[in-house]
């Protein structure tokens, strides 16, 4: 398969119109426009009943010590593990493209609300999730797509990899609240081919002058 969008290039940054967070003036950042990207799929192979598509970020930090505090930075060296920005199951085997902002198009605190989903699918909560936890304005589950929002002090640029599964099976083996790990572990063994495109972001400005 390939998996191409309108939206952005492979390899290239995704504009702030898709993402949770985007530089600002006073306080670093402010919110973006959190609107999912345009997406389109060609050359699926025969016998696919569904599609699965997951975006992840693998260069959040594994410690948050350092993580938006002032006259500090994530350093490059710290170890990086994986965060689902958009976990999104049951796409109809017939579809070859989603819009932008079909799924997400705006930030919702508290989450948007699922698992039900535009075209029958279903939503698994973001990462954002455990994010948010502790913010009594914004805790919630967070369903469906919310963009990127690293670090603003963060040394990387981060990479976020949409990643599109063309599945043997109608219905993806998670029920109720799932997660991203959930359904890698659900589709294992019934994935005739998957695709891949990758945007970049960072809300450092030393990155961002480059």
């Amino acid at each position: 398969m390939k998996l191409t969008s309108q939206s952005f290039t492979d390899g290239a940054r995704i504009p702030g119109e898709f993402a949770f967070c985007i530089p600002a003036e006073e306080g670093h950042v402010c919110l973006g426009g959190n609107r999912n990207p345009q997406l389109s799929w060609t050359e699926v192979p025969a016998g696919t009943k569904s599609f699965v598509l997951v975006c992840h970020d693998p260069d959040v930090p594994s410690k948050g010590d350092d993580v938006n505090q002032e006259g500090r930075t994530v350093p490059a060296s710290l170890p990086r593990v994986d965060f689902f920005h958009w976990v999104v199951v049951d796409l109809p085997a017939e579809l070859r493209a989603i819009d932008a902002g079909d799924f997400s198009a705006e930030v919702t605190p508290g989450g948007k609300p699922g698992p039900e989903a535009a075209l029958g699918a279903r939503h698994g909560v973001n990462d954002y999730t455990a994010w948010f936890a502790g913010d009594e304005s914004m805790k919630g589950d967070y369903h469906g797509y919310d963009g990127p929002c690293p670090p603003w002090n963060d040394e990387i640029l981060h990479h976020y990899v949409f990643t599109l599964y063309a599945l043997d099976v109608a219905r993806c083996a998670v029920e109720g609240r799932f997660t991203g790990p959930d359904v890698r572990a659900a589709i294992a063994g019934r994935v005739l081919a998957e695709a891949k495109l990758t945007g970049t972001y960072s809300l450092n400005p030393a990155l961002a002058a480059r």
